[in-house]
């Protein structure tokens, strides 16, 4: 048994950046706990959840609703993921990992709703 949107592959990469995002996070100093840690992992969590949210009982343009609201998730990471680059949380290859992670899946998003009618 399985739901549809587990064969996606940008719910399965938005998985991982979830996971990711959250192992990054426990690096980040104590004082940002309830702010940019939380803020991070919230956001990355949102990718997926509004994927699989969107692509159950849906019509198509609400589905194409749901893909908008990951797709502005995955900005709201890289803002994240800058902050935290400039208070020196990450190395700057992380950052570049990251960074491309969430280009490479936002790019995959994008073209997914736009084959939806």
């Amino acid at each position: 048994m399985q739901f549809k949107f587990e064969n996606l592959l940008i719910w399965q990469r938005a998985m991982d950046l979830g996971e990711d995002m959250n192992q990054l996070a426990y690096k980040f100093p104590k004082e940002e706990l309830y702010n940019l840690s939380s803020q991070i992992r919230r956001a990355a969590d949102s990718v997926a959840l509004n994927i699989s949210e969107g692509s159950i009982l849906q019509s198509d343009a609400e589905y194409r609703k749901f893909l908008g609201y990951a797709i502005r998730s995955i900005a709201e990471v890289v803002t994240c993921l800058h902050k935290a680059n400039r208070r020196n949380y990450m190395t700057d290859d992380s950052f570049l990992k990251y960074y491309k992670a969430c280009f490479d899946l936002m790019n995959m998003t994008i073209a997914f709703r736009n084959r939806i009618n």
